[in-house]
């Protein structure tokens, strides 16, 4: 016992008045690890359904707000073991971290808005979001930013003020469906009747259509060169929603070739007029 006192009391470091000793690492050490078993303890008890109720997305903002305050907690502690008085600190260096918060502006702005995404809710894990007209899947909310994945599958960064400050569609905040639409033109004389019919009976056929008897095809203008319609649907794949509409538009081509229904595209005809009269007048 007297062997591990004196190895724990062994002098690392010394300066001054300020020694490091070896029970100082240990300690540091220990807090470390307690840490890292609380979070994981707390992270465990959150996914377990069947000992706490709460969804995906609210489990992943609950385990961050609290990691990051157990990890402020222990940082803390580890500074006040080494010997690092936090409140002298913070008094001594209040000019410094005036300076440090002007530079770092931008930087704070994105934490801050990290915390408002974790504690509002509004954004969660999994949601959909249309931001700066790229639509994107949230895969992770930091504390400073977000990583998130648009469809063509690449991983991209973002400060989280760019999703507090500007105009973003969240498709996932209040239904799990989202209604879309397709459009399509035929030509005049068609039966719209029998349009009609066909373009719903063209988006049915596909499966990631939900909510079917919400299919509806419009009549909605008088084009110049064609009878304009659009047809509404539900889907939940509002990721994959660009894929799906594509698919539907080449059902509804295939109907309508196969009902003799056409499709139009503008038409110029062009008048050429002749100066042969006016070349003869010239001459005589």
């Amino acid at each position: 016992m007297e062997i591990i006192n004196k190895f724990l009391d062994f002098e690392i470091l010394h300066l001054g008045d300020y020694s490091l000793k070896v029970y100082h690492i240990f300690s540091v050490l220990m807090i470390l690890l307690i840490t890292k078993i609380i979070t994981w303890i707390i992270n465990k008890a959150l996914k377990n359904k069947k000992l706490i109720k709460i969804e995906e997305s609210n489990w992943h903002a609950v385990f961050q707000i609290i990691s990051y305050i157990l990890w402020i907690i222990a940082t803390t502690l580890i500074l006040e073991t080494i010997g690092v008085r936090v409140t002298v600190l913070i008094a001594g260096s209040a000019a410094l971290l005036v300076g440090v918060g002007l530079g770092l502006q931008q930087t704070f702005n994105d934490v801050i808005s990290g915390i408002i995404l974790l504690i509002e809710g509004t954004t969660k894990v999994g949601d959909i979001l249309e931001v700066d007209g790229d639509v994107v899947k949230i895969q992770d909310i930091g504390l400073r930013t977000s990583k998130v994945q648009n469809r063509n599958n690449i991983s991209i960064i973002i400060p989280n003020s760019l999703i507090t400050t500007n105009k973003v569609i969240n498709w996932s905040h209040q239904s799990t469906k989202s209604r879309f639409k397709v459009n399509v033109g035929v030509a005049y004389g068609s039966d719209v009747n029998l349009v009609k019919r066909v373009l719903e009976e063209s988006v049915l056929l596909h499966p990631k259509i939900t909510y079917k008897r919400s299919v509806e095809a419009r009549l909605v203008d008088f084009g110049d060169s064609s009878l304009n319609w659009e047809i509404f649907f539900f889907s939940k794949d509002a990721f994959r929603i660009e894929k799906i509409k594509s698919e539907i538009r080449m059902n509804i081509n295939n109907s309508l070739i196969e009902n003799n229904i056409n499709i139009p595209f503008p038409q110029m005809d062009v008048y050429i007029k002749s100066n042969s009269v006016s070349n003869d007048q010239q001459t005589k």
